[in-house]
C-alpha cells in the first residue's frame, strides 16, 4: 500500500505541477477553439478511461513486485492476490484497445482498423507484457516457479505503461492519435518513469537472488509451455519496443527523419505470434511437471487433419498460400481448445451425463480459458481475412460515375452541403450493388471546423457479419469532381469481437482467481 501511496503522490504532483485544473486563462475567450473535432465522438467518452484503468491496474502489479523484492518472498500466496488485479488490468486495457481501433476505424476514414501507429504501439506492450504476465502468474501459484521472472514482468508491464503515457503527452513521436501535447507534461512523466522504473529494476538486480523457486519441471511439460509462451510475447514485445522507438532514436543520434511502418511488423511481429499460436494449440493439453510428447498424439490426429483440410479449402477459394495457412492456424487454435476442454469435462471418455455434471463443476477460469484462446482466433480470422482479401478502389468521381471492387458496384448519386452549429459539410450519397443487384446506400460527408480550420471526414459504413462495406469522401469540387474511396472489408467485426470475447475470459477468470479453486488448464 505505500508503494501504491507512493505512485499516487507522483501522479497527484504532476496534475497539480502541469495539469492544474483550477488554473484560470485570463483574458477569457469570447469564442474558444472547442473540443477537437476527432474528438467530439461518444467512443472517445470510453476509450480513454478503459485504457487508463488498464494502466493503474499494472501499478498494483508493479507495487507487489517491489513489495514482493522489498521482504524476498514469492509464493503461491502472493500469486493468488495478484492473479485478480492482472486480470482486471488486462481485460479492462484489453476493452481499452478494442475500443480506439473501432473509433479510428469509423471516424478516421482511413479504411483501417490498425496501423502500427506508435501511440497505439505503447498501448499494445503492455497488453503483451500483461498477457505473459498472466500465464506466469499460473505456473508460479501451481508448481511455485518461474517467480523472478512474475516480479521481473510485473515491474515491465507498469513500467511500460509510464512509457505509453510520456509518449502520448510529451510529442517526442509524431502520432495521429496524439492530443493535448505538452513538452513540459512529459519531463515530469520521464522523471516519474525514471524515479519508478529505475528504482524498481535496481531492487530488482539487488534482491531478485532472494526469491529462489522451490519448484522444477521438465521441457515438455505444461509449465515448459508457459515458459516457451512468456519468451514469444516478449520477443513480441521487443519487437514492437524497437519499430517503435527506433525512428526516435535515429533522430536523436544521426539528426536524421526515418519512419517504421507496417511492413516491418508484417516481417517481424507476425511470425512470432503464429509460432506462438502453434504452441498455444497443444501446450493446454500436455501436463504439468514433467509430460511427454505422447501426450500430444490423440490430439495431433485431429488437429493436423483440420489444420490441412482448412488450409486446402481456403487456399482454393482465396487462392493465398499465406492466407491459406494464416487461416488454419487459427482454426487450429480453436480446435485445440475445445479439445482441451473436452478433456477436462472428460467429453466421450464418460457417460454424457457424467461430462454434464464436470461441466457443471469446472471452475471459472476454465471457462476463462477456453474462451480466451477462441476470442483470440476469432480475432485472427478477422486480422488474416483483412490483411490478405480486404479490396479498395478509389477515383474522382462526379455524380452518377462508379467505382468498381470485384462484383461490387459504388455509384456517386448525388451531394448535399449544409451546415450545423459548429461545422459545414458537404455529404455524399453512395448506392453499392453486386452483379446489378441492389445492396444498400450508404453515407458519407466532409466536415468543416471553421473555428479550428480543419476538416474531417466522416465514413459511411454497412456492417454485415461476412464483410464490411466502407466508404469515405475526400477533397474535391464541383467542377473536377470529388475523391471518393470504397473499401471491402471482410471479417472485420471478428476482430473487435474476439477482443472482446478475450476481455470478458479475462472477468470471468477473476472469479476463479482468488483463494478458491482453480483449474488445472
Amino acid at each position: 500500500l505505500s508503494i501504491q501511496g507512493m505512485i499516487g503522490l507522483g501522479f497527484l504532483a504532476f496534475i497539480l505541477f502541469t495539469s492544474n485544473p483550477f488554473l484560470r486563462l485570463s483574458p477569457a475567450p469570447i469564442n474558444g477553439n472547442g473540443l477537437n473535432p476527432l474528438l467530439q465522438d461518444p467512443g472517445l467518452a470510453y476509450h480513454p478511461p478503459f485504457l487508463y484503468l488498464g494502466y493503474v491496474g499494472f501499478s498494483v502489479a508493479f507495487s507487489f513486485s517491489v513489495a514482493a523484492l522489498l521482504e524476498g518472498r514469492v509464493d503461491a500466496v502472493w500469486a493468488r492476490w495478484l492473479r485478480p488485479w492482472v486480470l482486471v488490468a488486462w481485460s479492462f486495457l484489453t476493452i481499452g484497445i478494442t475500443m480506439g481501433s473501432v473509433w479510428a476505424y469509423y471516424e478516421l476514414g482511413w479504411g483501417g482498423w490498425w496501423m502500427w501507429d506508435p501511440v497505439e504501439n505503447v498501448s499494445f506492450m503492455p497488453w503483451l507484457v500483461g498477457t505473459a504476465l498472466l500465464h506466469s502468474i499460473m505456473v508460479l501459484g501451481k508448481r511455485h516457479t518461474m517467480a523472478n521472472w512474475t516480479v521481473l514482468l510485473g515491474i515491465s508491464a507498469f513500467s511500460l505503461s509510464l512509457i505509453g503515457t510520456f509518449i502520448v503527452r510529451s510529442g517526442v513521436l509524431v502520432s495521429v492519435h496524439a492530443f493535448a501535447v505538452d513538452p513540459a507534461r512529459g519531463v515530469f512523466i520521464l522523471l516519474l518513469l525514471a524515479i519508478a522504473t529505475g528504482g524498481a529494476l535496481t531492487l530488482y538486480a539487488l534482491r531478485s537472488s532472494s526469491l529462489r523457486a522451490v519448484g522444477g519441471f521438465g521441457l515438455v511439460s505444461k509449465e515448459g509451455g508457459l515458459l516457451l509462451n512468456n519468451m514469444l510475447l516478449a520477443a513480441a514485445c521487443a519487437t514492437v519496443f524497437l519499430g517503435t522507438f527506433y525512428p526516435l532514436f535515429i533522430d536523436i543520434v544521426f539528426r536524421d527523419k526515418i519512419s517504421v511502418g507496417p511492413p516491418y511488423f508484417d516481417a517481424t511481429f507476425a511470425p512470432i505470434m503464429c509460432l506462438l499460436i502453434v504452441f498455444m494449440g497443444i501446450g493446454p493439453l500436455l501436463k504439468w511437471r514433467q509430460g511427454s510428447l505422447s501426450d500430444l498424439r490423440r490430439p495431433l490426429r485431429i488437429l493436423v487433419p483440420v489444420f490441412v483440410v482448412v488450409v486446402l479449402a481456403i487456399y482454393i477459394w482465396g487462392k493465398s498460400v499465406l492466407g491459406a495457412l494464416a487461416m488454419g492456424l487459427a482454426v487450429y487454435l480453436l480446435v485445440g481448445a475445445l479439445i482441451a476442454f473436452g478433456r477436462k469435462i472428460k467429453l466421450l471418455q464418460i457417460p454424457l451425463a457424467g461430462s454434464l455434471k464436470m461441466l457443471r463443476a469446472q471452475p471459472a477460469s476454465t471457462y476463462a480459458f477456453v474462451l480466451s484462446h477462441i476470442g483470440l482466433a476469432i480475432a485472427m480470422m478477422g486480422i488474416v481475412a483483412m490483411s490478405v482479401w480486404s479490396g479498395e478502389a478509389a477515383g474522382r468521381l462526379k455524380p452518377g460515375e462508379h467505382l468498381n471492387i470485384g462484383a461490387y458496384e459504388f455509384v456517386l448519386k448525388d451531394l448535399k452541403p449544409g451546415a450545423e452549429k459548429n461545422y459545414e459539410f458537404i455529404k455524399a450519397q453512395i448506392n453499392v450493388s453486386k452483379n446489378g443487384e441492389p445492396v444498400t446506400s450508404l453515407t458519407t460527408a466532409r466536415r468543416f471546423f471553421a473555428v479550428r480550420g480543419m476538416v474531417t471526414s466522416e465514413a459511411g459504413i454497412k456492417v454485415g457479419l461476412w464483410r464490411n462495406l466502407y466508404v469515405g469522401l475526400s477533397d474535391g469540387n464541383e467542377k473536377d469532381g470529388w475523391v471518393v474511396r470504397a473499401y471491402i472489408h471482410p471479417l472485420v467485426d471478428w476482430i473487435w469481437a474476439g477482443a472482446l470475447l478475450m476481455a470478458l475470459a479475462g472477468f470471468i477468470g477473476v472469479f476463479g482467481a482468488g483463494g478458491g479453486r482453480t483449474s488445472e488448464t
